[in-house]
Formats: structure tokens, C-alpha cells, sequence
């Protein structure tokens, strides 16, 4: 009898073990799957209500993943953005309802013009050389904790566009600007 109750505990065990792996393989399998580098957030002054953060995202895993969300205390909202253009050319700053896509061994760029995480309602001033607590929410992931650095001064790389418009009284002709800012 008491051979049996070893063996059904025996079985019991194994099962119980067997579940505990198929449940924690997702997150084993997902922990350290995401990098970041060139994290910094910025703003245009000391006194500014709002602020953006730029950063490159590695997914360094085969298995696609998506940013969901972001978070800190330094702002009474924190969204993801990118920018739209609108039905007048002009482009726009949009709220990402989604999140932000990024295949497997794929990297997701935020970077000033385009993709970025928007800060609004900073509940503190932003000094120079200090850093910033931040919480990404990724699908697959999960949650990470980073701390970026504050560069009020800090300008993007060159970027170039070519647009293409029509003054009064003249014909059709492009302009090639570079913004370093």
C-alpha cells in the first residue's frame, strides 16, 4: 500500500513539474530578448511642460515581439508617438493606440521626427546631466526598467528631405533642407 501512494505521489510530482516548465518557458525564453541603446530624453528648456525620449530598440530574439507601452512618475501622461502627415501636408504628432511592431532580430528606431515616446505634464524640472526613470511594457518581454540620461543640448543627426511645392505666380520647383535639429 504504501508502495502505491509513492507512485502516485512519484506521478503527481512529475506532472506538477512538467506544468511549472511549460508555464515558465515563455518568460525564460523572453528574459534579456530586448537591448537598448542611445537612450536620452530631452526637452527644449528647464521651464518646458513636455518632453520626448529617443532611443534605438534591439529585439534580439527570432521570435517577434510588440512595445505596448510606456511608463514613468516624471510626467502625468507618457505615450508612444509617431508622426502623421496630415491632410494639409503639415505632419502632425499622433498617439500609437497599438504600440510599435519589431520583428525578431529586428530594431525599432525613435528618433526626433519620427517614432519617439512623448512626455506631457512633466511633474519635474529637467536638468542637464541628470537621468530619468522609465518602464517599457513589451508584449512578449514583458516589463524593463531603464534610466536614461537628460540632454537638453543633445541634436539629432543630419536629415535630409527634398519637398516639392508652387508659389504664387511661379511654377512648380523642389527645395533640398538639411535640419540638424
Amino acid at each position: 500500500m504504501i508502495l502505491k501512494y509513492c507512485k502516485r505521489v512519484r506521478y503527481f510530482y512529475k506532472k506538477l513539474i512538467f506544468f511549472v516548465i511549460v508555464l515558465l518557458t515563455p518568460w525564460v525564453a523572453s528574459a534579456g530578448t530586448i537591448s537598448v541603446d542611445d537612450a536620452y530624453v530631452r526637452t527644449s528648456s528647464k521651464l518646458a511642460k513636455s518632453a520626448a525620449a529617443f532611443m534605438e530598440i534591439r529585439n534580439t530574439s527570432p521570435r517577434d515581439d510588440r512595445l505596448l507601452d510606456v511608463k514613468s512618475e516624471v510626467a502625468k501622461k507618457v505615450e508612444l508617438h509617431t508622426h502623421i502627415k496630415g491632410d494639409d501636408g503639415v505632419m502632425k504628432m499622433r498617439r500609437v493606440e497599438d504600440g510599435f511592431f519589431i520583428s525578431g532580430n529586428g530594431v525599432l528606431k525613435f528618433e526626433r521626427g519620427g517614432d519617439h515616446i512623448m512626455f506631457m505634464g512633466l511633474t519635474q524640472p529637467f536638468v542637464d546631466g541628470e537621468a530619468i526613470s522609465l518602464t517599457l511594457i513589451f508584449e512578449t518581454a514583458g516589463s524593463i526598467e531603464l534610466e536614461i540620461p537628460i540632454h537638453l543640448k543633445k541634436r539629432s543627426t543630419s536629415i535630409s528631405h527634398t519637398h516639392t511645392h508652387t508659389h504664387n505666380n511661379s511654377e512648380t520647383h523642389s527645395h533640398k533642407h538639411t535640419h540638424s535639429d
